[in-house]
């Protein structure tokens, strides 16, 4: 693919000289982003990675702040074979940006063609950067963008549950004979548990089988006994999400349609019931008392009082069925669930998009179809924290920009003012 050929800079009659450069209108961000992302992604054919890293950082910020629909259907093929370069060769930090932006990508064109393209084309590319390195900045970001991308453009359930393999296989990964297994660090294990629990709210779980269910059930009650908080948390919320798909109902009727075949597959099925019941009762005990646990167990002390009270609604949830409600303000409005799936879903997307959650939940239709959510409509256009620190801060290029053009002016009026004397002194003469 040929460099693409380098877009002229803003031109500098955008800079009003009157106004004060803390006080940016929305038409000059607006043109100034547009510029900021044609920029960067010709700054992503570039030989140094930290030019590469420098346009990923400001496509990320853009995507966040506005859903950049003009861009994308210009540019879409362009961007993901990119971001996919950039996760084959590029460090820890550029395959970081690079996935980052490709869960972006999809999530901007939502539902589609294009989505099942992203999907299609970064599968392998992904999973063979999953097996490249071990940094935990790395393979958290690639989870997270394989969840993402399969969120959005797996159409089938081959899809989904070839993508919660790969991501399961970073915890328990398929071993040669020539493979060493490493233990992976907490945050690689929340990763996974939260990536694949993500797309487990998409699956129908009949397809998974009894053995697979008590294994991965058995798995996860395992960490519950983890000192990592966060790890906890994510098994936590895995468990209630399993145990809410009715594991145990299925078993149940598994177990009473065997009754009248052989004695040997119901022996099987009423063993599996047997034991799904004996791992929920020790969940429950497990969820119990981490529900009151006291400080000092785990290092994230911050996440003492989410633990207690995720593990105190796990309780209610398993002795009673009763599923948490929350409410969180986006805007004008309260998104409200009612279900495991629906808080998992969305937690999971909160911390997917950061900044960009209010303007996403906002604008993006695909959103809207998930959380049956309908935005109110608000006039006035609001500028995130890293629009601030992009366009507004006085170290911001809009800002530099506007600095050197007004330089340039006074510069342009000095010289003017001394051809001028000039002129009069020689005219005196």
């Amino acid at each position: 693919m040929e460099k693409r050929s380098q877009r002229k800079k803003a031109p500098m009659d955008l800079f009003d000289s009157d106004d004060d450069t803390s006080s940016v209108c929305m038409d000059e961000v607006q043109v100034q982003k547009d510029v900021m992302l044609d920029q960067s992604l010709d700054a992503l054919y570039e030989k140094r990675s930290s030019t590469r890293e420098q346009a990923l950082t400001s496509i990320i910020v853009a995507f966040n702040s506005d859903l950049q629909h003009d861009f994308v259907e210009k540019n879409f093929a362009t961007l993901l074979h990119q971001c996919l370069h950039c996760t084959k060769k590029g460090s820890s930090k550029e395959t970081s940006l690079a996935s980052h932006v490709i869960g972006l990508l999809a999530l901007t064109v939502g539902l589609g063609d294009p989505a099942q393209e992203i999907l299609e084309e970064s599968v392998t590319p992904l999973s063979q950067a999953l097996k490249s390195g071990r940094e935990a900045l790395k393979i958290t970001s690639i989870l997270e963008c394989l969840a993402i991308i399969t969120f959005v453009g797996g159409t089938n359930a081959e899809q989904t549950e070839r993508s919660m393999q790969i991501i399961w296989q970073m915890i328990h990964p398929k071993l040669g004979s020539n493979v060493v297994s490493t233990k992976p660090s907490p945050a690689v294990v929340t990763s996974v548990v939260a990536s694949w629990a993500f797309l487990l709210t998409t699956v129908d779980g009949w397809t998974l089988g009894p053995k697979i269910w008590q294994e991965t059930v058995t798995y996860l009650s395992s960490l519950l006994e983890k000192d990592d908080r966060s790890v906890r948390i994510a098994a936590g919320e895995a468990l209630a999400l399993i145990f809410e798909l009715g594991t145990l109902e299925k078993f149940a009727a598994q177990a009473k349609g065997c009754a009248n075949g052989s004695v040997k597959e119901a022996s099987v099925s009423q063993d599996a019931l047997i034991n799904m019941h004996g791992l929920k009762s020790k969940v429950t005990n497990q969820a119990r008392d981490l529900s009151v646990e006291a400080g000092g167990k785990g290092s994230a002390k911050k996440d003492l009082n989410a633990q207690r009270n995720l593990f105190r609604d796990l309780v209610v949830f398993l002795e009673g069925g009763y599923a948490p409600e929350t409410s969180t303000k986006v805007g004008g409005n309260s998104l409200q669930t009612r279900t495991w799936y629906q808080m998992i879903q969305f937690n999971f997307l909160k911390h997917f998009l950061g900044d960009g959650l209010i303007k996403h939940m906002q604008e993006n239709e695909f959103l809207h179809d998930v959380f049956s959510f309908t935005p109110k409509k608000i006039g006035a256009t609001i500028i995130s924290s890293d629009e601030k620190r992009f366009f507004k801060s006085p170290n911001s290029a809009l800002s530099k920009a506007r600095t050197q053009f007004l330089n340039e002016q006074r510069m342009l009026t000095m010289i003017q003012e001394s051809e001028r004397w000039a002129l009069c002194r020689d005219g005196g003469k």
